[in-house]
């Protein structure tokens, strides 16, 4: 690598990114040969925060850009792409990560722009394979360029859906890592709420992307974003009526009263919000009652829970707080939505084996949750035991009844009332993507 490094310090910036761009082709395309997963040696690496992070200007790193753009649209070796891109991206825990990611970051913007699929599919998998702490920086970068700094961009994130499902599922997954309700400045701003729940909506099943294509152990990766976004997805619509109240209530509180016509445009933003969660809520009870299927499918009912029982405990918590601190006498109608909202999603997780926990579990944790009719009933209503062979002895998910055992006309105190299957022009029974392995069964 020196002989290299000596012929790369003779030309300009721009010319010697390139060429080390070459030089990795080469050298990966050699080592896949030998190993289906080759190591980054230390002398490519140097190479790399030497000659790409370090020595460009902005013309140069734009131009640089177009460069890496063409250069994964053009390899056709899906696993010489995902090496490079690794190499290229992977967080060291160096002073070139700032540099790594910024870079990372313009180059996912640029190909959503140009509808580089190859790159989105790479950092699809590069946002499956990195701790969440880097992942929630290139959704915020995303972000900013889409719904912040261009009015109308957004139309152009919304395009990639087809292009890239797999992006998005994991795209959607990072957005609600990084925007959790816990502040009115971690509020998803509405045309990226507004742009998720058009994708989710218009296919529930878009989130269950990564899971379903993905080899899964049983115990994953602590640090790392989860499988699925159903989690984040769950935080959003429960704690939602509660975080607009509090953003609300701060406004009002802030010593300087709105004009007429600015609480009338943040009344009608507010119920424009307020009805997409409610789809949203909807989407995500759909997919959750899909599951039970895929978890025997892939032999980890029972074993693996997509909505972490660990998770489920500080969004009570947040809950409970949030709740106190609006005062039940001033929100008792956003309080009873988000603890409705609650229960539905809890005994939907249950019943499907999303959600593995007893109800002794569930009761301890809402115990000091205010009173709901609805979610007492979820933790204290009569067991009916399912009948699935994939359980060990002695276990079996507290629910009620099981996950899709209920008649098409029938309703259930504790989902929301819903039309038979016919009804549901929105959601054709019809393959999802072409090309792509995405095993599906019609909501019943």
């Amino acid at each position: 690598m020196s002989d290299i490094r000596h012929s790369l310090l003779r030309r300009d910036a721009l010319s010697a990114a390139k060429e080390v761009l070459y030089h990795l082709d080469i050298y990966f395309s050699s080592q896949l040969q030998s190993a289906p997963l080759p190591l980054v040696d230390k002398g490519p690496a140097e190479l790399l925060e030497e000659f790409l992070f370090q020595r460009l200007n902005s013309l140069q790193e734009l131009q640089l850009l177009e460069i890496m753009c063409n250069y994964f649209q053009e390899q056709t070796k899906d696993s010489v792409r995902q090496i490079i891109f690794s190499s290229l991206f992977s967080p060291q825990g160096n002073k070139a990560d700032d540099s790594r990611m910024a870079l990372l970051g313009k180059l996912v913007s640029m190909a959503v722009a140009v509808c580089r699929v190859p790159v989105l599919e790479c950092a699809a998998f590069w946002l499956q394979r990195t701790p969440a702490v880097y992942c929630v920086r290139l959704a915020r970068a995303l972000v900013d360029d889409y719904c912040n700094l261009v009015p109308g961009s957004i139309q152009t994130l919304k395009q990639i859906f087809s292009a890239s499902p797999r992006f998005c599922c994991q795209f959607i997954t990072s957005v609600t890592a990084l925007y959790d309700l816990s502040s009115d400045d971690l509020i998803p701003p509405s045309d990226l709420l507004e742009l998720i729940v058009s994708w989710i909506f218009e296919d529930p099943r878009l989130i269950l992307i990564t899971f379903l294509n993905t080899p899964i152990a049983a115990n994953l990766p602590i640090g790392f974003l989860e499988l699925t976004p159903l989690t984040g997805l769950i935080r959003w619509c429960v704690k939602a009526p509660l975080a607009y109240k509090r953003k609300k209530k701060a406004s009002l509180s802030n010593g300087h009263p709105p004009s007429k016509i600015a609480k009338d445009s943040a009344a009608g933003d507010d119920r424009d919000c307020h009805q997409l969660y409610s789809k949203l809520h909807l989407s995500v009870l759909q997919v959750l009652m899909m599951l039970q299927g895929h978890l025997t499918e892939k032999n980890l009912y029972g074993r693996l829970g997509l909505v972490p029982f660990d998770h489920v405990v500080p969004l009570v918590e947040e809950i409970n707080r949030l709740s106190d601190e609006l005062n039940p006498l001033n929100a008792s109608k956003e309080i009873e939505l988000a603890l409705d909202r609650l229960a539905q999603a809890l005994q939907v997780a249950m019943a499907s084996g999303a959600l593995l926990c007893t109800r002794d579990d569930l009761r301890t944790v809402c115990s000091r949750l205010p009173h709901n009719n609805l979610l007492q009933l979820v933790i204290s209503g009569p067991v009916q035991q399912p009948t699935h062979g994939a359980l060990p002895p002695g276990f079996y998910p507290h629910i009620h009844t099981p996950p899709l055992g209920y008649p098409a006309h029938a309703a259930h105190p504790a989902l929301p009332a819903h039309p038979a299957h016919p009804a549901l022009p929105a959601h054709p029974v019809q393959t999802f993507i072409p090309g792509m392995t995405f095993p599906y069964r019609p909501i019943r």
